[in-house]
């Protein structure tokens, strides 16, 4: 059937509902709900919808659209639960299960008649934003899914929500009062829900060396101590702080308001000059035992002929910085005796490319850009060219333009049932580097590299493998993937023809390179991108500082208002 897609943003969850719909013969359109309700009304008429599903929606659908079409709602809650912050109140509560709620539209919120809803466990390291994108992710495609089934199969009757029900299951906004941490009496754990609780969005308000902050996620601390509130240390970019019985690790900070400056960076990089000289810089050894309790975005381990290379930066975004240490830790792998080396393995993003709120924060971007996607290239190369082993980027959540390309340079891709992959720079007005000019052609062949690259959409795990973006999908919940991920690397190392698929490997990269090399791609890519970065007139500039501010948009971008509507 003919499917239209309600959301207040293109976000993960959209693109998942998205894909999810067209890999099971749907077709699908999308208009974004920004208040202009015309707007809407005209998207509708236009798409002549069989059924409207609303995955992320902030705002009311109007009555007239609502009592015209059957309007389904993805809340995330399970039934009986209500309110705009369902998530924020469940880990703050340390709740252990939950679940996401398909209702249909009514004039009341979250009041509508249940159509489908599936149950989910709560990890307890997880913030909002990864759980969001895991295991409430998985829980709402699902429900969503067997919604589509029953609606379409026109006898299902939806179940009514009792008034005693409703009336206990409110919950309202969840305000930075309430969300108030007191670094003098909270334990550890109350604090890490605190945190948990506002991550991505709105952060934690708090006080730090005399300014306000919002605070942005949440790690425990098992060995550093100190007085309650204390800095104790910093650590690629997050600082320490000590509580009543322990310590945390926070990774960003925001400043409040509305100011110019009011985004997310790398928490030392917030505070600038105010971090004091006193505070000590920790690093953490990439082989840490898996007991300790602590902060890292880098970590190596080895099982017999595997190595796994996990990283995780927040928001997936990697900044020079986070692309070089990512690199000599690549290398130290590569140093290793093993014969099958995974990149990966983690929940949550594997990687978005390169970091635009450290570019825009720079004191000159276009200079930070010029070094953040060096960076990034001297890594995809060191990939690319690693020659005596099997490579594999396990991808656990999600990634996007030059991320992709980093999973693109191994030999495999595995995804996460679930993944979604843009494979693109355009929305972000650059033509892109990170070797895509000939990592990709070489998986889809040129003319779907084309298209992948000018259509600027979604891609999901099984679209993948059918065209050649990765080898295999992985049916594993977010928390179970990492086991997963090594023991299919075992079974890969274990392969009676391994040597042969190295020797392959090999001397395709031998004649690849005899071709046309390596750096002649990159030299022609990082021509475009100087343009991007440094020519007046570029919209580069404008689209990352509209992406960094969360600026919302003003109407539905064209490649999405033409999907799914006759040419």
């Amino acid at each position: 059937m003919h499917i239209l897609l309600v959301a207040s943003a293109f976000n993960s969850l959209t693109q998942r509902v998205l894909t999810e719909l067209q890999d099971r013969g749907h077709t699908a359109g999308v208009v974004l709900a920004l208040g202009d309700d015309e707007a809407l009304r005209e998207a509708v008429r236009q798409h002549a919808p069989a059924l409207i599903v609303a995955p992320m929606l902030t705002t009311a659908i109007p009555e007239d659209i609502w009592r015209a079409h059957t309007c389904l709602i993805v809340h995330p809650g399970p039934p009986g639960d209500r309110g705009p912050s369902s998530l924020d109140w469940t880990l703050q509560a340390g709740a252990e299960s939950w679940g996401v709620t398909v209702l249909e539209a009514v004039a009341e919120m979250d009041a509508g008649d249940v159509w489908a809803w599936s149950p989910l466990k709560v990890p307890p390291l997880a913030g909002k934003s990864d759980l969001y994108r895991g295991e409430v992710a998985d829980a709402a495609v699902d429900a969503v899914l067997q919604a589509v089934e029953r609606f379409g199969s026109g006898r299902y009757k939806p179940k009514r929500q009792k008034a005693a029900d409703l009336a206990a299951g409110w919950r309202p906004f969840l305000k930075q009062a309430q969300r108030r941490i007191d670094w003098a009496t909270d334990s550890t754990d109350t604090v890490l829900r605190q945190l948990r609780a506002a991550d991505s969005q709105p952060g934690v308000l708090d006080e730090l060396l005399g300014a306000p902050w919002h605070l942005h996620g949440g790690h425990p601390e098992d060995e550093l101590r100190g007085a309650p509130g204390e800095l104790l240390a910093t650590r690629d970019g997050a600082i320490c702080r000590a509580t009543v019985d322990g310590a945390v690790w926070i990774a960003q900070l925001r400043p409040p308001g509305l100011c110019a400056s009011s985004f997310k960076l790398p928490a030392t990089e917030a505070l600038g000059a105010r971090l004091p000289d006193s505070v000590p810089e920790v690093p953490a050894p990439l082989d840490l035992p898996a007991s300790r309790r602590t902060w890292r975005e880098i970590r190596y381990s080895e099982r017999g002929p595997v190595g796994v290379l996990n990283f995780s930066f927040a928001g997936g975004a990697m900044s020079t910085a986070q692309c070089r240490r990512l690199l000599d830790a690549y290398r130290f792998a590569c140093a290793r005796p093993t014969s099958v080396l995974v990149l990966g393995g983690l929940r949550d993003f594997f990687s978005n490319g390169i970091h635009l709120n450290v570019i825009e924060a720079a004191a000159d971007p276009a200079e930070e850009s010029w070094a953040n996607i060096y960076a990034m290239n001297d890594l995809v190369e060191a990939v690319l060219t690693t020659t005596d082993r099997l490579t594999v980027a396990a991808l656990g959540g999600n990634a996007a333009a030059g991320g992709v390309m980093l999973a693109l340079a191994a030999d495999e891709v595995w995804c996460r049932d679930g993944v979604v992959l843009n494979p693109h720079y355009r929305l972000m007005g650059l033509h892109g580097s990170e070797y895509w000019t000939y990592s990709l052609p070489r998986r889809v062949g040129v003319e779907e590299a084309e298209r992948l690259t000018q259509s600027a959409l979604p891609v999901s795990a099984k679209r993948a493998v059918a065209l050649g973006l990765a080898q295999r999908v992985l049916q594993a919940a977010p928390e179970e993937l990492g086991d997963e991920v090594e023991r299919l690397a075992a079974q890969l190392a274990a392969l009676p023809d391994l040597a042969a698929r190295i020797a392959q490997k090999q001397e395709a990269r031998a004649r690849d390179e005899a071709i046309k090399p390596l750096q002649a791609y990159r030299d022609e890519e990082l021509a475009h991108m100087r343009r991007n970065f440094f020519e007046a007139g570029e919209p580069y500039p404008a689209l990352r500082s509209a992406f960094v501010r969360k600026h919302k948009a003003l109407h539905t971008p064209p490649h999405l208002a033409a999907l799914g509507l006759p040419r």
